[in-house]
């Protein structure tokens, strides 16, 4: 039997936010029995405690969604840190796209993305507006654009005119499948009405391929955002900080941080902060490889 914790990630308040499941001791384990108890979690993610190889790191960890490993992924690693280390302090966790060092200030913990995101192919809004069961008028603001970009995890980012079309947005049959075609996931954001102009957005994120029709909060896709963000000419030189709110339309609220730092006209650091509330805590038999 394995010792697990649940937390609700980029929230301070239970049943809310993102839900993740901490496996600890998880050493022994092959990646098919990993995946078959994330599998039966069913969450969006599951995270996977292993000692570090470099004992100054601590923990070496895999992340899964129900249907796949990913290489990195923010509410885990929000959730797992703060965990592993309930009071002020920084750590680093061994995930499988790099060390990822985390800070942890007040209950609020902030990591620093292991791969800059970049921006790939565009998207053609049409694509977008038909995969989204939305019309293209809905498909883009300003200077924004639907594009593929990624941070590690590849994402198809979709910005929409307004949090209107968000609510609307959803997986439209064949149409989604072409427009996801690729990295699976869809990230569609607009801007929040409720902050000050240029300060955040609402995000909602949909990969069905992945085992998760709709995720709460996400911490690498918030991450990914700085690319399109600087691709629209928004981030001036320096620090720019943002919110971001998600899992507003599944009744999980959730916010996060988002900490960008451009010097030369080109990202030089991305920051994503939440901070996490513990719900539930067991044991776990382990799955037989």
């Amino acid at each position: 039997m394995l010792e697990f914790h649940v937390y609700d990630v980029f929230t301070d308040q239970a049943f809310s936010g993102n839900p993740l499941a901490v496996v600890m001791g998880a050493d022994a384990l092959s990646g098919r029995q990993m995946q078959t108890i994330a599998r039966q979690f069913n969450l969006s993610e599951t995270i996977f405690v292993m000692a570090p190889r470099d004992p100054a790191h601590a923990a070496r960890v895999r992340i899964f969604l129900p249907l796949a490993e990913i290489p990195f992924a923010g509410h885990p690693t929000i959730g797992c840190a703060l965990y592993l280390s309930p009071r002020d302090g920084d750590l680093v966790l061994e995930e499988q796209a790099g060390p990822v060092p985390v800070s942890i200030r007040d209950g609020l913990a902030e990591f620093a993305a292991p791969v800059l995101p970049e921006c790939g192919a565009a998207v053609d809004p049409a694509v977008a507006a038909a995969g989204l069961g939305l019309d293209g008028a809905q498909v883009g603001f300003d200077r924004h654009r639907p594009m593929l970009a990624q941070a590690g995890p590849g994402f198809v980012m979709v910005p929409l005119r307004d949090v209107a079309a968000l609510a609307q947005a959803r997986p439209h049959g064949a149409a989604f499948e072409t427009l996801s075609a690729g990295p699976g996931k869809i990230y569609c954001y607009a801007p929040d009405p409720d902050l000050p102009p240029g300060t955040g957005f609402r995000a909602r994120m949909f990969a069905p391929a992945n085992g998760v029709p709709e995720d709460p909060a996400t911490g690498s896709a918030t991450a990914t955002l700085a690319a399109p963000l600087l691709a629209a000419g928004v981030l001036p030189e320096g620090e720019t900080r943002l919110s971001l709110r998600q899992g507003i339309e599944m009744g999980r609220p959730a916010r996060l941080g988002l900490r960008i730092t451009v010097r030369g006209g080109s990202l030089a650091q991305v920051c994503v902060s939440g901070r996490a509330v513990p719900v539930a805590q067991g044991r776990i038999a382990i799955p037989e490889d």
